[in-house]
C-alpha cells in the first residue's frame, strides 16, 4: 500500500477563501434551526401527532444518518479528480437537498399518524444524509487550507458565523413573516402553511449558499495538499479506521461533544416551550431575541480566534463552556428561586436577551474552538498513521454530533411527556406545575451534559507548542 505524506502550508487566508468556507454553512445553519427549533413542535403541535413519537423517529433519522458519515468522509478523503477530493461532493449535494427540504416540511394531508410518523422519517433522513455530502466533505477543506494554529480557528469563525446568521436569519424570519397569527391561528407558532412558505424559502438559499461556496473555494484547489492515488484495500481502511479514531486527542474531542451536544440538542428543541410558557414571549419579542443571539454570535466571531492567542485552545474551551453552562440556566433557577422578573415586568425581556446574548457567544465560541482542535488532530493522526483523514475525523465529529443531537430532541420529546405537557397549549393556561416541572429538568440536565463538556475540554492533550513543534518536524512551510 503507497502512503504519501503532505502537509498544507501553515498560511493566511485571503479574505475571499475565508467568506466562500464560511458562506456554505448557511445551509446547515437554516437545516439546524428547522430541526431543532421547528420541527418537533411543528409535527407535534400543528400536525397533531405525539410529542414522543416525534422525537422518536427524529432521533432514528439522525442517528442512521450518523452512520452514513463515515462513510461519506472515507469516499471524500478517497475522491481523486480534476477538482480535488472535497468539490464533486460539495457541488452535487445541493439539489438533493432542497428536494428533501421541501419534502419534510410539506407533508401530505390524510394520511394516518403512523403513516406520517414514516413520512418525518423518510424526508428528514434524505435531507440530512443529502447535507452530510456538503457539510462534511467542506468542513474537512479546513485543517486542509491551512495548518497555522490560529489560522484555523479563525477560518471555522467564519463557518459558525455563517452557520449562526442562515439558522437565526430564518428564526427572524419565521417569527416576522411565515409564523405569525392570522384568521385561522390564533397561535402564530401554529400557523401551518407558513412553515411550507419557509420552507421554499430555506430550499432556495441552501442551495445558493452550497454553489456559491463551492465555486467562492474553488481557486483554492491547487494549494491543497497533493495526494498520490490511493491502492487502499477494504481491510486495510478499516485498519486505518482504527488507527485514525485511536487518537487521545480525537476522543476527548468527541466525549466533549457528546456532551454538548446532547445539551444543545435539549436546549434548541425546548426553546420554543421555553420561550412561549415561561417567558411568555409573543410578537416582537421574537425579533429582540434573534438581535441578541445575533450579536452574540458576532461577538464570539471577534473574540474567539483572539482568547486563544493568550492560552492553549483546550482550557479557553473549558471557560467558554463552563460558562455557557452556568449563563443558560441562570435566568430559570432565578425564576425559580422568585427573584427573576416576572414576564410581565418590563425589565425580564431586556435582562432575557443579554443573558442569552452572552450565552450565545460563550457556547458557539467553544464550539469554534472545537473544530479548530479537531484540525490540529490532522497532523497528529499523520504523524502516527501516515494518512490525511481529515474527511474521517470531521465525519466522526458529525457522527457524535448527530447521534447526540437526535438524541436530545428525543430527550426532549420525553421532557415534554414527564412534564405532562399539554398538546396544542395556549401560553398562559399551562398549569404552573407543569411550567415548573419542566424547567426544573432543563436546568439538572443542561448543567450535567454542559458541565461534563467543559471538564473533557480541559483534558484535551495538546496545544500551540506541541503543535507547532509536529509541524517543524513535519516540513511545513509558512506561507504570510
Amino acid at each position: 500500500m503507497s502512503i504519501t505524506i503532505a502537509v498544507p502550508a501553515a498560511r493566511k487566508l485571503p479574505a475571499r477563501s475565508k467568506l466562500a468556507f464560511g458562506f456554505g454553512s448557511i445551509a446547515y445553519g437554516i437545516k439546524d434551526n428547522g430541526f431543532a427549533t421547528f420541527l418537533l413542535l411543528y409535527y407535534n403541535q400543528v400536525i397533531g401527532l405525539s410529542a414522543g413519537a416525534v422525537g422518536i423517529a427524529i432521533m432514528m433519522a439522525m442517528v442512521i444518518e450518523s452512520f452514513v458519515d463515515p462513510a461519506v468522509g472515507f469516499l471524500s478523503d478517497h475522491t481523486r479528480s480534476k477538482w480535488g477530493r472535497r468539490h464533486p461532493w460539495m457541488y452535487g449535494s445541493a439539489i438533493p437537498v432542497a428536494i428533501g427540504w421541501l419534502l419534510l416540511w410539506n407533508p401530505p394531508s390524510g394520511w394516518s399518524q403512523t403513516a406520517l410518523l414514516f413520512y418525518l422519517f423518510g424526508s428528514a433522513l434524505l435531507v440530512r444524509i443529502a447535507l452530510s455530502t456538503f457539510e462534511i466533505p467542506a468542513a474537512a477543506l479546513g485543517p486542509e487550507l491551512s495548518s497555522d494554529y490560529d489560522e484555523r480557528t479563525r477560518i471555522f469563525s467564519y463557518r459558525y458565523l455563517f452557520g449562526w446568521v442562515g439558522g437565526l436569519g430564518m428564526l427572524s424570519l419565521a417569527y416576522a413573516v411565515f409564523l405569525v397569527p392570522d384568521a385561522t391561528h390564533a397561535v402564530g407558532l401554529q400557523n401551518g402553511p407558513g412553515y411550507g412558505r419557509m420552507a421554499l424559502l430555506g430550499a432556495i438559499l441552501m442551495v445558493v449558499s452550497i454553489l456559491v461556496s463551492a465555486a467562492g473555494l474553488h481557486p483554492e484547489i491547487k494549494h491543497l495538499p497533493k495526494l498520490a492515488e490511493s491502492d487502499e484495500t477494504v481491510s486495510d481502511h478499516f485498519a486505518a479506521f482504527r488507527q485514525t479514531v485511536a487518537n487521545k486527542g480525537f476522543m476527548a474531542l468527541m466525549i466533549a461533544g457528546l456532551c454538548a451536544y446532547t445539551a444543545q440538542g435539549i436546549s434548541f428543541a425546548l426553546s420554543n416551550y421555553m420561550y412561549q410558557y415561561v417567558w411568555m414571549m409573543q410578537g416582537s419579542d421574537y425579533q429582540w431575541l434573534s438581535l441578541s443571539l445575533l450579536i452574540g454570535v458576532v461577538v464570539a466571531f471577534f473574540i474567539t480566534p483572539r482568547l486563544t492567542r493568550v492560552g492553549d485552545k483546550g482550557r479557553v474551551g473549558m471557560l467558554l463552556s463552563a460558562g455557557n453552562a452556568m449563563l443558560v440556566v441562570s435566568p430559570y433557577i432565578l425564576r425559580l428561586m422568585g427573584v427573576f422578573p416576572a414576564p410581565e415586568s418590563p425589565l425580564a425581556l431586556p435582562l432575557l436577551l443579554v443573558i442569552f446574548g452572552a450565552n450565545t457567544t460563550c457556547g458557539v465560541g467553544a464550539f469554534i474552538l472545537g473544530a479548530s482542535m479537531l484540525s490540529d488532530v490532522v497532523e497528529e493522526s499523520e504523524m502516527r498513521t501516515g494518512r490525511r483523514s481529515e474527511g474521517v475525523l470531521f465525519a466522526g465529529s458529525f457522527f457524535v454530533q448527530k447521534m447526540v443531537g437526535g438524541l436530545g430532541i428525543f430527550m426532549a420529546g420525553v421532557i415534554l411527556a414527564i412534564a405532562q405537557f399539554p398538546a396544542s397549549a395556549k401560553p398562559g393556561q399551562v398549569p404552573l406545575a407543569t411550567v415548573d416541572r419542566l424547567t426544573l429538568i432543563f436546568i439538572v440536565l443542561l448543567l450535567l451534559f454542559y458541565g461534563l463538556a467543559a471538564f473533557v475540554y480541559s483534558r484535551f492533550p495538546f496545544g500551540r507548542a506541541e503543535h507547532q513543534a509536529r509541524l517543524a518536524r513535519m516540513g511545513a512551510t509558512t506561507v504570510e
